[in-house]
């Protein structure tokens, strides 16, 4: 029996766990800059949590939630979003009480049953960002740079920003009247998942891939051209402020988010290193989310999620650092306690180190060292044990230098430092 990962499911492996490091670690210091703080909410929930906050009719609660009853008699979900869970916590922990604006950040495993493909995974992770308890559009425009920020340093492909409103309660009625009207003129037209879409949610047809869709799409009434004046001023604020502040984007018309509770401002971001499904991220504001799920009053908010499989899709190929900086050598073993001292003392200093566990010959060892990737190996031999002095040989190109025990770190990054 060939025990294999779950389908839908997979290990990331070394080096390629580097690069979702990077992605992290990157969202990190970039978010901080604008001070997000990091919150961590349970892998599974209350089902309600989701019914309420991704709705009850949306595709994700009927047909990909994982949902299960546990030994107590509890239905609980694993988490298929970020975004219903932070605002649970929200409200739980009395945030939604100060008068300030509360920024929050997440990265974390999500799970939804659906079809896996290249960079779409049954469990997948996020990277996400919430501001609570501002209207303001310059909190769009500042959490849709930030996000532009972040993935611009990371290297990825041409991030384009796409912008659109979905309107509100104040014209959305009047323009779903006319998209309903005008989607029941050409129905034979769209595929049967539109169709579907048609009779639960209309505005969703416009999210549609399927390639028959598109020419029914083109000729459907957006809802930028039935805004109300108040909407229309808070997008042509939002693209002000991201022009202020040298941010290129357009304004896609078509353009919806997958979930019910946007308001305004939605946007996508994509890359042409994804292909057909280009998309890396997406988001927008959603007030009135906050008491849909049980606030006493309602807080408006902004943010987005991002799938980390698919940003590290997206990023350059470039080659990643190697796991190890040096690998120790001894020449015998009556040298091997000493090889191990000076190992930990690099360890210590900074320097990742590592050595060879079962004994091998010298010219062993060196195979080992070369297939570790490590840029130096330090010979240790009982010369060197007695004299202090230890030989760094830099395998790219051989060069070797003399070090004493107590500047060897320092000689090893100084001999990495000028490599290449």
């Amino acid at each position: 029996m060939n025990l294999r990962a779950a389908r839908g499911t997979r290990d990331v492996m070394p080096p390629e766990v580097d690069r979702w490091q990077r992605v992290e670690s990157l969202a990190r210091q970039i978010f901080a800059l604008y001070g997000m703080q990091e919150i961590r909410t349970p892998i599974f929930e209350d089902s309600k949590v989701f019914e309420k906050g991704t709705g009850e009719q949306s595709e994700i609660v009927q047909k990909e939630m994982y949902r299960f009853t546990d030994l107590g008699g509890h239905d609980l979900t694993l988490r298929p979003e970020g975004t219903p869970p932070v605002v649970r916590a929200y409200l739980e922990h009395r945030l939604a009480e100060g008068k300030d604006v509360t920024k929050l950040y997440y990265i974390g495993p999500m799970f939804r049953y659906e079809r896996p493909q290249k960079g779409r995974y049954r469990q997948f992770h996020q990277i996400g960002a919430e501001a609570f308890g501002s209207e303001d559009p310059a909190v769009d425009a500042e959490v849709i740079e930030m996000a532009m920020f972040w993935l611009k340093e990371l290297g990825v492909e041409s991030p384009t920003l796409l912008i659109n409103s979905v309107g509100d309660q104040d014209d959305r009625p009047s323009y779903m009247e006319k998209l309903v009207a005008a989607q029941r003129t050409y129905l034979s037209d769209l595929s049967e998942d539109s169709r579907r879409r048609h009779e639960i949610n209309p505005l969703r047809v416009f999210d549609s891939k399927d390639p028959r869709d598109h020419a029914v799409i083109e000729k459907l009434p957006t809802i930028i051209d039935h805004l109300s004046s108040s909407n229309r001023d808070h997008l042509d604020r939002v693209c002000g402020y991201l022009s202020d502040w040298g941010v290129k984007f357009r304004l896609e018309p078509h353009l919806v988010r997958g979930l019910d509770y946007y308001r305004r401002t939605v946007f996508e971001i994509t890359s042409p290193a994804l292909g057909a499904q280009d998309a890396l991220l997406g988001g927008g504001r959603y007030d009135g989310l906050v008491q849909q799920m049980g606030g006493k009053v309602d807080a408006p908010a902004v943010g987005f999620a991002s799938g980390l499989e698919r940003i590290v899709l997206a990023m350059p190929d470039e080659s990643l650092a190697p796991p190890v900086d040096c690998f120790v050598v001894t020449i015998d073993d009556s040298v091997r306690a000493a090889g191990l001292n000076l190992m930990w003392r690099l360890r210590h200093s900074g320097i990742r180190t590592t050595a060879e566990y079962q004994g091998r010959s010298l010219k062993a060892q060196m195979k080992v060292a070369n297939r570790s990737a490590a840029p130096t190996v330090v010979i240790v031999g009982p010369d060197e044990v007695a004299s202090g002095t230890f030989t760094i040989k830099r395998m790219s190109d051989g060069q070797q230098v003399s070090s004493g025990a107590d500047s060897l770190a320092e000689d090893i990054r100084t001999l990495l430092a000028s490599e290449g």
